[in-house]
């Protein structure tokens, strides 16, 4: 199969990184607390025997105790099976972490490109789905960046779109997620604004919209396993879902996609 002809929830390959010990002083927009180092180490090893169960080969990289948001690998960096791109994080203690990556990436990957601006682009600003790459703006990503990236990625193929984030939520795909090639999992907030007309919506339960940061992976979706009524949604719609482990990865703003770079 052509990589053009493969489904974008199709992978065979992962990159996470273990999580720091300085991980309690990652990056909160709104502080639940800190999250207890060796729960977020288990949660994390939770993620990677799920990764390996749905049929991907997961390559561990060491933690960075300089960065402690850089268990979050998705943020620095985009892949596809033909390339890898280096983002810019646009927090500022998390800019370090694109040069750490880097090697890993030219390692691994045929082609690989950076952006050549001054722009912020983070990983969890981007949604990939079959028709095209969308890229929100938010705190994280400006316009500036977000158009480098739209260029990069029209010079491997692929087209993108720009939209804009609804106000108040961190990342994109904080209140959205890929199920299939026309459905899309999304907070209420984020299908009243419009930016997937094209696509088929399940709304996450009320009360649960951290649930919208789901991973579909092949042949299951992975979903915060504290979920219960939104993963009836999904059950319901036909998808086989896998619960997985998720509260102190939620203290530090992120979720299910934040976790892995995938191919």
């Amino acid at each position: 199969m052509a990589y053009s002809d493969r489904p974008v929830w199709r992978f065979e390959n992962a990159i996470v990184r273990e999580p720091s010990a300085s991980a309690v002083d990652g990056l909160r927009a709104v502080d639940r607390g800190a999250p207890s180092i060796d729960a977020l180490r288990a949660e994390h090893r939770a993620y990677v025997d799920a990764l390996t169960a749905a049929g991907v080969t997961v390559d561990i990289l060491p933690p960075l105790e300089d960065f402690p948001d850089s268990m979050f690998v998705e943020d620095p960096a985009l892949v596809f099976p033909d390339c890898a791109i280096a983002l810019r994080p646009g927090a500022p203690s998390r800019l370090g972490e694109t040069a750490r990556i880097e090697p890993v990436l030219k390692a691994r990957f045929p082609s690989f490109h950076t952006l050549p601006c001054l722009g912020y682009v983070d990983g969890g600003d981007i949604l990939v789905t079959p028709h095209r790459v969308y890229i929100g703006l938010s705190a994280r990503t400006d316009r500036t960046g977000a158009g480098a990236l739209a260029s990069i990625l029209a010079d491997t193929g692929r087209a993108a779109k720009i939209v804009a984030t609804p106000p108040g939520i961190l990342h994109l795909k904080t209140a959205c997620s890929l199920l299939d090639g026309e459905t899309v999992l999304a907070t209420r907030a984020m299908r009243d604004a419009g930016l997937f007309e094209d696509m088929e919506t399940i709304l996450v339960a009320e009360g649960e919209e951290a649930a919208a940061n789901a991973l579909r992976v092949n042949d299951v979706v992975l979903l915060g396993s504290a979920f219960a009524q939104t993963r009836s949604r999904l059950e319901e719609a036909g998808f086989d879902v896998v619960g997985v482990p998720v509260e102190e990865v939620g203290k530090l703003d992120a979720g299910l996609s934040c976790m892995s770079l995938r191919w």
